[in-house]
């Protein structure tokens, strides 16, 4: 895989990881409630602030609202790698199917996910369409979802032709309907099917890191900011841990180091560099007294974000590369140098032997 393909491979899997992990935490940690407050409040965070501007990119402002809402999720998940089906019945009925395997719940995690915390994410966004919208009268229609062993999490959008009440903008109906036949070759295709494989994966990173960009100011908001530093300063460790090794070996970069030494130093500097800049970062790296340091100014990640303490948040994103460089050689040492002044922030990772 080519250099730059991989990295933007790296960021879409460690943010993805990162949001499926978190979420894991919650339930294990915290309790199903606060799985659930978390899930709803990210999603809704992400519906308010990308729904209505997407229909316009999408150029589906047009469209009558029920397939509208549709094709909102099937067209943008489809940027984003996530297969998805999408099939219209009428003007006032339209389904999209989100078929296993499930992107947010990767591998294994799917077992642990509540019902209530997958419905979650429905009542975040998919619930509140019609008021984004205006349109009082439209629902979302749940016929099945994969955390309940069914093939697919699955539904329609729905017209009533009648103002509903709140608590009917999802429902649930198992067993009494499914979404018909689709015919995957003949789905609605955006440009993205021509599209080269780096940025395919550079879509997929945008993609993952707005996960990142949602997490970080409702985590703060829902935990507080220490609690937030300690949950997902811990998650971020674990990721990095777990996910270096496949990432490094995409970008051809060493694996299973024990040498401690300055070559390794550079190693670790390289896919650090590589995966930051991928992100969007504006990274410099030089070598100094037998280390080697990773610079980066901006943390363009958290641009435009109101966090309730920024340096908090800082700390607990930084877990995950001080995971990844123990998982690359437990006999290197990291030291994080952070500073937010009048001109944003200064960063820097002095990489060395210990």
């Amino acid at each position: 895989m080519k250099a730059g393909t991989a990295a933007y491979k790296a960021v879409g899997t460690l943010y993805n990881a990162l949001m499926t992990a978190l979420i894991l935490s919650l339930v294990t940690r915290r309790g199903e409630d606060t799985a659930r407050e978390y899930v709803f409040r990210h999603f809704r965070r992400q519906h308010l602030e990308k729904f209505l501007p997407g229909l316009q990119k999408l150029g589906l402002a047009d469209e009558k609202d029920a397939p509208a809402c549709a094709l909102y999720h099937y067209h943008s998940n489809a940027l984003g790698g996530v297969k998805t089906g999408y099939l219209r019945e009428s003007d006032t009925k339209a389904w999209v199917r989100y078929p296993p395997p499930r992107w947010i719940w990767k591998g294994t995690a799917i077992a642990a996910v509540p019902h209530s915390v997958s419905a979650a994410m429905l009542h975040g966004w998919h619930g509140h369409n019609g008021e984004s919208l205006g349109n009082p009268r439209l629902g979302f229609v749940c016929t099945g979802m994969t955390v309940d062993g069914l093939p697919g999490l699955e539904g329609y959008y729905f017209d009533y032709g009648h103002p509903i009440k709140e608590e009917e903008r999802i429902r649930f109906a198992y067993g009494t309907e499914e979404m018909p036949r689709v015919d995957w070759s003949n789905q609605p295709k955006l440009e993205t099917a021509n599209w080269p494989e780096e940025r395919k994966q550079r879509t997929f990173r945008s993609y993952a890191l707005e996960y990142l960009r949602t997490m970080l100011p409702t985590l703060q908001e829902l935990l507080g900011p220490e609690d937030t530093k300690k949950e997902l300063g811990r998650v971020a460790r674990l990721v990095g841990l777990q996910f270096h090794e496949e990432t490094a070996r995409d970008m051809d970069l060493p694996t299973d180091v024990e040498r401690g030494d300055l070559a390794s130093a550079r190693d670790f500097g390289r896919w650090l560099s590589a995966v930051l800049a991928a992100g969007g970062e504006d990274v410099a790296v030089d070598e100094k007294d037998g280390g080697v340091i990773v610079r980066v100014a901006g943390w363009r990640a958290v641009r435009e974000l109101t966090l309730v303490d920024p340096v908090a948040a800082f700390d607990a994103w930084n877990e995950l590369w001080l995971g990844a460089a123990a998982a690359h050689d437990r006999f290197l040492g990291v030291q994080t140098s952070r500073v937010l002044g009048d001109k944003g922030w200064q960063i820097a990772w002095r990489i060395a032997p210990r």
